[in-house]
């Protein structure tokens, strides 16, 4: 199976199961772009309606059947086994723990109805966390690197329990084998001196919410009184970022107000000072006035096309989404699974109720147990691992599922209800960057 396509000027092709990609002339783009199945040895006569000497198809031909010899070009499948793809016993080996569900921000896209799940306002006792981590040792089993990831609603609103948990974390990994890392998302409003310094000491990576300009930020991201937030967590962030060794991003949420524009909102970033940026698209239901819509794509793919454009320009700056290995990439099960939520990755709630993931916390039908009652429903854990790129009916024969691995279920509940039908945005939108990323490469490697 073969994908090709036109980016940034450049004609190519993606070999789906080698994971080979060639740039192309005019003529052997226009072959293949007539080709859905293996070359035959003899070039087919319908290929001499293409605008080409008889000489030119007949040279080309040749080329690309000897790019198919090598397996680099129509490459055979069999080396995947979809029965691999459903995880067995598989480890836990990665937390969302909610230390806090309230917030000092009022985002109206928010996914989390403003910090608390609609669940109310509450913090993360230390005892449960503690718990968490205890549920992630037992269940991560010859696992040795676990995942946390302080999360909220805000979570620098319960440091008093990140920072017990991190400290109970590192008091007990050795004997058990394991080694901590550690995350925190943050929208910034309470960072100081000496958080800001315990963040770049203890977490591995940070990810800072800012949405882009000034303009853009405020729009959606107001505090509770209504004001702004660019102006208070810029300078914060930009002192975190000064004084950091570890990784971070720079997270931001581009909606309808600015689905034509985002790709300023990311330059911006960078012209803050932010070299690793990550803006996504916002998730929400169809009537949500912030949502996008399926009329909005040709635009959204433009405006990725013209930030890749600038990205080129400014090689310094990473953009999450534009991020993709060409040569070895994630392990083949990894390619057909993904994220591994509900079944090696879960969140945990200030109530110590256990969900797939962040973004399925507070629906009920999708709660898989409890830390305090020890309970853990085995069967929804084996209904998310079987979630993978054949077990999608509409991914099967998707040019790009080994790089989404099916996409995100959450987002798949919110707008197809269900978790299993890929979103008709959220795939498209997939496709383009995965496009614009692999034209980037191919020309950074010309150069």
């Amino acid at each position: 199976m073969i994908h090709t396509f036109q980016s940034l000027g450049q004609k190519l092709v993606v070999d789906v199961y080698s994971g080979a990609v060639h740039v192309l002339d005019d003529c052997a783009f226009d072959i293949l772009s007539c080709m859905a199945n293996r070359l035959p040895e003899e070039m087919p006569k319908a290929l001499l309606s293409l605008p080409y000497t008889q000489e030119q198809l007949a040279e080309t031909y040749q080329e690309l059947l000897e790019l198919q010899s090598e397996e680099m070009l129509f490459a055979d499948d069999s080396y995947i086994d979809p029965a691999a793809a459903k995880p067995q016993n598989a480890p836990v080996k990665a937390l969302c723990l909610h230390v806090s569900h309230d917030c000092n921000l009022r985002c109206e896209y928010c996914f989390a109805a403003t910090g608390d799940f609609g669940t109310g306002r509450k913090t993360m006792p230390p005892e449960t966390a503690k718990q968490a981590i205890d549920f992630v040792i037992s269940r991560s089993r010859g696992r040795r690197n676990i995942e946390v990831d302080f999360f909220g609603g805000e979570p620098l609103m319960a440091m008093e329990t990140v920072k017990q948990t991190v400290e109970y974390a590192r008091s007990i990994e050795k004997e058990h084998g394991k080694e901590f890392r550690f995350t925190i998302t943050t929208n910034g409003v309470l960072l100081n001196e000496e958080t800001a310094a315990y963040i770049n000491k203890e977490m591995s990576n940070c990810v800072l919410s800012l949405d882009g300009k000034r303009e853009t930020n405020d729009l959606r991201r107001k505090t509770v009184n209504g004001g702004g937030s660019y102006d208070i967590i810029v300078p914060k962030f930009q002192q975190v970022i000064e004084n950091r060794t570890g990784d971070y991003y720079l997270r931001g949420t581009f909606t309808r107000d600015n689905f034509d524009s985002f790709s300023q909102d990311v330059m911006h970033m960078a012209e803050l000072g932010f070299k690793n940026v990550s803006v996504e698209p916002v998730v929400g239901a169809e009537d949500d006035p912030y949502s996008l819509r399926e009329e909005d794509l040709p635009t959204i793919c433009a405006e990725y096309e013209k930030l890749a454009e600038e990205l080129l320009k400014n090689p310094q700056v990473n953009f999450f989404h534009f991020n993709v290995d060409l040569e070895q990439g994630p392990c083949v099960i990894k390619r057909l699974r993904g994220c591994g939520a509900g079944c090696e990755y879960v969140a945990v709630t200030p109530e110590g109720d256990i969900y797939p993931c962040h973004q399925f916390v507070g629906n009920e039908d999708f709660k898989l147990g409890n830390l305090h009652n020890q309970s853990f429903d085995i069967g929804l854990s084996e209904q998310f691992a079987g979630l993978n790129v054949y077990s999608r009916e509409a991914c099967r024969d998707c040019w790009a599922r080994f790089y989404c691995s099916g996409g995100c279920s959450a987002s798949n509940l919110l707008t197809n209800g269900d978790i299993i039908s890929p979103s008709i945005v959220g795939c498209t939108l997939e496709k383009k960057r995965l496009e614009c990323a692999i034209a980037m490469q191919a020309i950074r490697a010309q150069n």
